[in-house]
């Protein structure tokens, strides 16, 4: 059978006050488009359907009309869950009405594993579907003390536990997969998974993730990617949209997986071309140098953050005319010499290790780095001294 692996759809979101709306509806036309083309047979959708727990009333009906079209009248089953940002009510009240459409929405975590028949196969899929399990939607403490390494680890024995609980669920005549909206150690994220765990409590084990599933799909961090040491073939789908400049130039897509009961999946990637791309442009030789690539057309369908590099502040006219030129521009933040100069003298009189430290924390949204990633990286600076020498 073929699924397709999608999540962090992020619907209403916006940037800097810019509406997504037409790029997130122009991902579901596409979306709609490969399950046809790809002979998809069941979506799953790994959380983060909607960006806050009280989305507009036109990001709630882009996701109802799409997710209709993408069930095809019950012919092709979805399996959704609630992320962190998704209200797991709210999500879910229209359970009994998306059930008819072989529609399932889970909102709080449970052991329980939804089983689906998949028509062109003749075959079953069973999936072990995790919605965002806190603390809170857990309705447990985890931890007696507000201890954070206690309370990571006994968050991690927990989901395992339920993966664990789920996979014995599985059947060897049956597809077998797992999903959730978790975050996994070790996975990369950017700037606009908000608020992250990176570093923090609610963080699991690579080697957590249920051995006995033929895949896991994973949501909650934007960029596409394979998580390292599972005893499984673990993967993030990532967002179909850039949400901030930290993701400028990544490759958006959707995973495939084909297979069969009790044998390796096989994951590929269509790659998507809905929603505008973020650039950033580092205008070093000035106003002129900006008006050149205005000119010339440069990244004319994008999302703009201009650094620009000036001897004399902008007017407000001049704003206005770079705006109107150009209505993609979302920062436009000027850099003057002095300032380039004084930001070289900070970096060179503080410690590689503070540096690192203020890397990680504006990477991670203000966690701190462990002492032993701190050292680790240290060796390799030390290391890569060495050689050189």
């Amino acid at each position: 059978m073929r699924i397709l692996h999608t999540a962090d759809w992020h619907l209403g979101r916006t940037l800097e006050g810019r509406s997504r709306l037409e790029e997130h509806a122009a991902f579901m036309d596409e979306l709609h488009r490969i399950v046809k083309e790809e002979q998809i047979d069941a979506v799953v959708m790994a959380g983060d359907v909607f960006d806050t727990v009280n989305p507009p009333a036109a990001a709630e009906q882009l996701f109802y009309d799409s997710v209709s079209r993408l069930a095809n009248k019950g012919e092709r089953p979805i399996i959704l869950i609630a992320g962190n940002h998704d209200n797991p009510d709210r999500l879910s009240a229209a359970s009994p009405l998306a059930s008819e459409q072989a529609i399932t929405i889970i909102g709080y975590p449970t052991e329980v594993v939804v089983s689906v028949p998949i028509k062109r196969t003749d075959e079953k899929l069973n999936v072990a579907a995790l919605a965002y399990p806190s603390e809170s939607r857990l309705n447990e403490l985890l931890a007696p003390t507000v201890d954070e390494t206690l309370l990571r680890d006994e968050y991690d024995v927990r989901v395992r536990h339920l993966f664990t609980k789920m996979s014995e669920q599985f059947s060897s005549d049956a597809v077998n997969i797992a999903m959730s909206h978790i975050y996994v150690a070790g996975s990369s994220s950017t700037e606009s998974e908000r608020p992250i765990e990176v570093g923090g409590a609610y963080t699991v084990r690579a080697t957590s993730m249920p051995a006995a599933a033929q895949y896991v799909a994973l949501g909650h961090l934007h960029r596409p990617q394979i998580i390292k040491n599972a005893p499984t073939i673990a993967k993030y789908s990532g967002s179909p949209l850039a949400f901030s400049f930290s993701e400028a130039g990544y490759a958006k897509s959707v995973s495939i997986i084909d297979v069969v009961p009790g044998k390796e999946a096989n994951v590929s990637e269509v790659y998507l071309s809905s929603g505008k791309p973020l650039v950033r442009w580092k205008a070093k030789q000035g106003l002129a140098e900006v008006y050149q690539w205005l000119d010339e057309g440069r990244d004319k369908e994008a999302w703009i953050d201009l650094e620009i590099h000036l001897e004399h502040s902008l007017s407000l006219e001049e704003i206005h005319r770079l705006r109107k030129l150009h209505t993609g521009f979302i920062h436009i933040r000027p850099v003057f010499a002095e300032m380039a100069e004084r930001e070289l003298v900070r970096a060179a009189n503080v410690p590689i290790d503070e540096l690192f430290n203020r890397f990680y924390k504006r990477q991670s949204g203000g966690a701190e780095p462990e002492p032993e990633l701190t050292r680790l990286f240290l060796e390799l600076i030390n290391e890569e001294k060495e050689e050189s020498q």
